[in-house]
């Protein structure tokens, strides 16, 4: 567990509420991310909520996320992007000499990850495997994963499989993963790859990142955020009228 993890109540999310640069490690610890697309599935996905709810570290991934801190608790709080802690984790191993294991992906992707790493992270020993495209994985197919995690003993390692898959295998093989961290980060995969290019600087900083990746994906992209946004907004605001209800009655 990390010292000194501060959190804030999402509902029935402990969400954190520092900065990428506060992030620090003791024991094995687990990462995942939550967005409004993450929140409003885990409400019909009893599992992945569990997921999510007992991870190590929630970061806030979305503008929404930020938002609603706000709303509910009335303090402020920084987004932090699965790309910023992918970031940060590459940067600290650098520093340090570590290792790490990006588990997801086609070979193809991972083959590119593999040679940007070597490049811009020379300090960083790298090794990945490209689990079968299905959905729902075999015994044999979780332990070949397990196996070529374990024959690096990554300091990190990277899973990236989309959401919600990703969070559940990595909840249910935290015990037997022989990694320190463990971070969820989906779609950073391809953008670190350069497959997906993600937006802007520009449009990050505007906080309009959503926006941006919805123009380009529409097809992909539309149902999280025009369909999943007003269900987020609806969770979030009958949140707050219970809590305020519950204020006036203690009154």
């Amino acid at each position: 567990m990390n010292n000194q993890l501060t959190t804030v109540a999402v509902q029935d999310y402990a969400v954190y509420g520092g900065t990428v640069a506060n992030l620090h490690f003791k024991d094995k610890t687990l990462i995942n991310t939550i967005n409004q697309y993450s929140y409003c599935i885990a409400e019909e996905d009893a599992d992945f909520k569990e997921s999510l709810q007992n991870c190590d570290i929630l970061l806030p991934d979305g503008m929404a996320i930020v938002a609603a801190v706000r709303l509910l608790n009335n303090k402020k709080i920084t987004k932090i992007a699965g790309a910023d802690a992918h970031q940060f984790l590459l940067e600290d191993l650098n520093k340090k000499g570590g290792s790490c294991f990006y588990l997801g992906a086609s070979e193809a992707t991972l083959q590119k990850i593999e040679a940007r790493i070597q490049r811009e992270f020379p300090n960083v020993k790298v090794k990945s495997y490209s689990p079968p495209f299905k959905a729902i994985f075999t015994e044999d197919d979780n332990n070949k994963m397990i196996a070529a995690v374990s024959s690096l003993q990554p300091d990190v390692l990277f899973v990236g499989m989309t959401a919600p898959k990703q969070e559940k295998w990595a909840y249910q093989h935290k015990a037997v993963l022989d990694a320190n961290v463990i971070c969820s980060i989906g779609a950073v995969f391809d953008f670190y790859a350069g497959t997906v290019a993600r937006p802007n600087p520009f449009w990050i900083k505007m906080r309009l990142e959503w926006f941006i990746r919805l123009i380009k994906e529409p097809k992909r992209m539309w149902k999280r955020y025009l369909y999943y946004g007003p269900i987020f907004i609806k969770l979030i605001l009958q949140q707050k009228i219970k809590n305020l209800t519950t204020v006036s009655s203690r009154s």
